[in-house]
C-alpha cells in the first residue's frame, strides 16, 4: 500500500492511498476459499467446487465486499500510522473512474483530525459554591403554597358572582343544530373557572353568572377536536347554576400533611425542607458548574475542527429560530443563517464537549450500567402510564440513549474537575441564589 499526504492544514488532512491489485486479489481469494468449505455445487462433493467456477459465479459480489473491506482497512491503518482520530466520517472517494479488475485501487482520504488538547493542572483553580439554607421563612411560604394548592372550596353568599378559579356546581345540556348528543350532558358538575377543562370559550361565559341562573353557552367545537360527529361544529350548552363556591386554601395542619403522604405536619415540615435544600443544591451547582465552565473557556485556547463548529453554529441557530417561531413544528422553513454570535457560541461548546471528552478518556471515567439504568427509569418518570414503553424505546434506540449518556458522562467528569480545584463555600440568601440563576438565564 502506497500513501501519499495531499494536505496538512491546520486539522485538515488528506492522503492518496493505492492498494496494489494483488493485495485485493488476495483478499477475493481468501473470501471464496471461506465459502467453498459449506458451498454445495451440482455435480461436486461439499466444499469441492473449482475455485475458477466460483469466482465466475461469485467473483463480482465478493470483489464489491472484497474492495470495501481493503479500503477500510487501508483508512484504519493509515489512522494508526498517523495518530489522528477523524471528527467526523473521513470522505473516502475512488479516484480512477475506469477502474476495472486487475488494476490497481486507488482512493483519496480527506476528514478533520480532532486536536491534541493540552494537559492543564486544575489544582490552582478557585472557585465558589454558593449555600442556601432552607429557613423557617422558606418553608413556611412552601407550606402556603401547598395549602394554596389545596383548596377547598366554600359556598358563596346567594347572589355573588362567579369569579376565575371559583367552583360553580352545574347541569349542562349541550345540543348541536337542536339535537343532544353523546357526552353532552352532566349532572352536579364540580367546574373550576379558568380551569380550562372545557372548549375554548365555554369557562370565559360563566364568569358572572350567579346561584340559580339559566345561562346559555354557545361556543365552537375545535377542528382537531376528538370526536369526528364534533369538530368544527356549533354548540349550544344550556346550564344550570347550582351553586357558586370561592376557593379557601386549606389548612396547615396533620390532615394537610397526611393528605401529602406525611405522618404529621413536622413530617411534611421535613419533606419540604429536604426539597427545598435539594433544590437549591441543584441551584448551586448550575452556578457552579457555569463558573467552571468559563475558566476552563478562559484556560484552554486549541484548534477547533471547522466542520464540528459549523454543524453546531447551524444548530444553535435552527434551535434558536423554532424558540422564536414555535407554531412552526417542522422544517418547512427558510433557510436559517448563523451569525457570528452563533458561531462564538459553537466554538465554546466544541471547544469545552472536546476538552470533557479527553478529560474523561485519560482518566477513564466511564458511565457504568447501573447509573445509565437508573437514568432511563428517571427519565421514564416523565411519561406517566406510559412509563414501560418509553423505557423500551430507549433500550433499542442507540440515539436516544446517547442522549441521556451526554449530560451523565459530562457531569461525572465536572465532579472530577472539582475534586481537584479548590471549591470554597459561601453562604447566601435564596434570593441572592435566584439572581445568581438569573443572571445566566439572561447571558
Amino acid at each position: 500500500m502506497k500513501v501519499t499526504e495531499t494536505l496538512n492544514e491546520g486539522l485538515k488532512r488528506a492522503y492518496d492511498i493505492v492498494i496494489p491489485a494483488g493485495e485485493l486479489e488476495t483478499k477475493v481469494n481468501e473470501k471464496i476459499l471461506a465459502a467453498r468449505a459449506d458451498f454445495q455445487m451440482k455435480g461436486f462433493r461439499k466444499g469441492k467446487a473449482p475455485l475458477a467456477l466460483m469466482k465466475k459465479m461469485f467473483g463480482k459480489s465478493v470483489m464489491g465486499e472484497a474492495m470495501q473491506e481493503t479500503v477500510d482497512g487501508a483508512v484504519s491503518d493509515q489512522f494508526k500510522e498517523s495518530g489522528d482520530r477523524p471528527a467526523q466520517q473521513p470522505k473516502v472517494e475512488m479516484t480512477k473512474d475506469d477502474w476495472k479488475e486487475g488494476d490497481d485501487v486507488e482512493v483519496s482520504v480527506s476528514y478533520e483530525r480532532l486536536p491534541d488538547v493540552p494537559e492543564a493542572d486544575f489544582s490552582g483553580m478557585e472557585l465558589e459554591r454558593l449555600v442556601v439554607e432552607a429557613d423557617e421563612a422558606s418553608i413556611q411560604e412552601a407550606l402556603d403554597n401547598i395549602a394554596k394548592s389545596t383548596n377547598n372550596f366554600e359556598k358563596r353568599r346567594k347572589g355573588s358572582k362567579a369569579k376565575n378559579d371559583d367552583q360553580i356546581v352545574i347541569d349542562f345540556l349541550g345540543k348541536v343544530d337542536g339535537e343532544a348528543f353523546d357526552g353532552g350532558q352532566a349532572d352536579d358538575y364540580p367546574l373550576v373557572l379558568g380551569s380550562n377543562s372545557f372548549i375554548p370559550g365555554f369557562e370565559e361565559q360563566l364568569v358572572g353568572c350567579k346561584e340559580g341562573e339559566e345561562v346559555e353557552v354557545k361556543v365552537t367545537f375545535p377542528a382537531e377536536y376528538q370526536a369526528e360527529n364534533l369538530k368544527g361544529k356549533d354548540a349550544v350548552f344550556t346550564c344550570n347554576i347550582k351553586s357558586v363556591n370561592e376557593p379557601k386554601p386549606a389548612e396547615i395542619n396533620d390532615e394537610l400533611a397526611t393528605r401529602y403522604g406525611a405522618e404529621s405536619l413536622d413530617g411534611l415540615k421535613k419533606q419540604v425542607s429536604d426539597r427545598l435544600a435539594d433544590e437549591y443544591k441543584g441551584a448551586a451547582r448550575t452556578v457552579l458548574k457555569r463558573g467552571l465552565m468559563d475558566k476552563l473557556d478562559d484556560m484552554f485556547d486549541f484548534d477547533l475542527p471547522p466542520s464540528l463548529v459549523d454543524a453546531e453554529a447551524n444548530s444553535i441557530a435552527h434551535t434558536l429560530w423554532h424558540d422564536d417561531n414555535p407554531d412552526v413544528k417542522g422544517h418547512d422553513h427558510p433557510e436559517i443563517e448563523t451569525t457570528d454570535e452563533h458561531k462564538k457560541l459553537a466554538e465554546r461548546r466544541v471547544r469545552l464537549g472536546l476538552l470533557l471528552a479527553e478529560l474523561g478518556n485519560k482518566n477513564e471515567i466511564t458511565i457504568s450500567d447501573e447509573e445509565m439504568q437508573r437514568a432511563m427509569f428517571e427519565a421514564a418518570r416523565q411519561y406517566p402510564g406510559q412509563e414501560r414503553e418509553f423505557f423500551e424505546f430507549i433500550q433499542k434506540n442507540n440515539d436516544a440513549q446517547q442522549q441521556l449518556r451526554a449530560p451523565l458522562y459530562e457531569d461525572k467528569v465536572v465532579d472530577y474537575i472539582l475534586e481537584l480545584a479548590k471549591v470554597s463555600d459561601k453562604s447566601v440568601s435564596k434570593d441572592n441564589l435566584q439572581k445568581a440563576i438569573e443572571a445566566l438565564e439572561n447571558e
